[in-house]
């Protein structure tokens, strides 16, 4: 091998040394941008645990919460890209895209797919002093009572702000957003009576409707959920909604090919096993897997998607 063809060879031998050495150095860090105890921290962690086992390596959780997980997201888009710090990829990944106009990152640019994890689903829930038992009953009432009923959100920006915000837009009906910081205590709010109804995370609902608390009047998905078998979709009462949120891995652009490739063999693994697919099932997900491309093509879709709603709604961030 002459010189010339030596020095081309060489940064590709020296990624293939480095992703066959990985992940021996050191632990992983999967960053995840919101506080620990949620639907997104408990199913990196499931991850988390199985690449542990499958790898011989700890693969470790660290929250980074703020600014709509903008500031875990900008942690991995300048991390080295060497399979050793991973993003926990959610939804607002896709809505800050439109929400933000300054991000110090380009998510579409800097963060690489590695595997679309599960698809998770939003339930709409009223306050039981609602007079509506179903989802017509409720836009009938919304209609008879505009700028009256509030409906609560995470936040401005937030998952459920904007399924809501689609909801009104082809619904016409005209309900007040009263956001929170968080989802815990607009879903205190909505029990207590103070807001009328939220498109809640599954995993934030599910205990309070099962207490009686709170009245679940349909899902959000464009299928019903094997956890509410029984509770119709949006969309069986509003032709064409579909309001889906999503988890995956990613890690920085440039990550070796070799190293996504690994991540996403194993993360498929992980997910046909039955405990991690129950458990994602208990939070209100649907188990997908897939490829790094399929990833990709969802996260544009959900981009795309909700800016459109953003700017309908005329949305700004907090």
């Amino acid at each position: 091998m002459n010189l010339a063809a030596a020095a081309a060879a060489s940064p590709a031998l020296s990624r293939v040394a480095q992703a066959q050495a990985w992940p021996s150095s050191r632990p992983v860090r999967i960053i995840v941008g919101f506080p620990a105890g949620g639907a997104t921290d408990i199913q990196a962690r499931l991850m988390g645990e199985w690449l542990t086992e499958r790898l011989g390596q700890q693969f470790i959780v660290e929250n980074k919460p703020g600014a709509s997980g903008n500031i875990g997201t900008d942690t991995v888009a300048k991390a080295a890209p060497d399979g050793y710090t991973l993003l926990q990829v959610v939804t607002p990944n896709a809505i800050n895209s439109a929400l933000y106009s300054n991000l110090p990152f380009d998510f579409s640019r800097d963060i690489a797919p590695v595997v679309y994890v599960a698809r998770l689903a939003y339930v709409v829930v009223v306050n039981p002093s609602v007079p509506a038992t179903t989802l017509p009953e409720f836009i009938t009432y919304a209609k008879a009572n505009p700028g009256k009923i509030n409906y609560g959100s995470a936040g401005q920006g937030t998952p459920q702000n904007i399924a809501c915000e689609l909801f009104k837009m082809m619904t016409g009906v005209n309900l007040v957003h009263v956001p929170y910081k968080g989802g815990a205590p607009a879903v205190a709010d909505l029990i207590s009576g103070h807001v009328q109804i939220i498109f809640a995370p599954v995993s934030e609902a599910i205990q309070q409707i099962k207490a009686g608390k709170l009245r679940a009047l349909a899902v959000t998905p464009a299928k019903r959920l094997d956890v509410f078998p029984d509770l119709p979709t949006v969309g069986e009462f509003v032709p064409g909604y579909e309001a889906s949120g999503f988890a995956g891995i990613g890690a920085p652009k440039n990550t070796p090919v070799e190293i996504v490739n690994m991540l996403n063999k194993e993360i498929n693994a992980g997910l046909a096993d039955p405990k991690i697919k129950a458990r994602i099932v208990e939070l209100g997900g649907t188990v997908v897997g897939g490829t790094p491309a399929e990833f990709a093509t969802i996260i544009s879709e959900a981009t795309e998607k909700w800016a459109k709603v953003i700017n309908f709604a005329g949305i700004k961030a907090e």
